[in-house]
């Protein structure tokens, strides 16, 4: 029996599952533009990593944000 490979639109399911994911950190550039570099479940965990990439990175300006409006993200 042949099978649908055509791509589905968004069930419930994974709408949800997309919202879990709110908490997120973000890259500043300089034209006062934000990139999402990662995303998280908790704030915790946003903040922990954010110290990671501060440590790592330390050229570059990070924050957590709240991001309720789910975009592309650059990971």
């Amino acid at each position: 029996m042949p099978h649908n490979t055509e791509e589905k639109a968004a069930t419930p399911a994974t709408g949800y599952k997309a919202r879990l994911n709110s908490w997120a950190i973000a890259r500043l550039a300089p034209d006062t533009q934000r990139e999402i570099v990662a995303r998280f479940r908790s704030r915790s965990d946003a903040e922990g990593y954010m110290q990671h990439l501060t440590q790592t990175t330390p050229n570059a300006a990070f924050m957590v944000v709240f991001d309720c409006q789910r975009e592309a993200s650059v990971i």
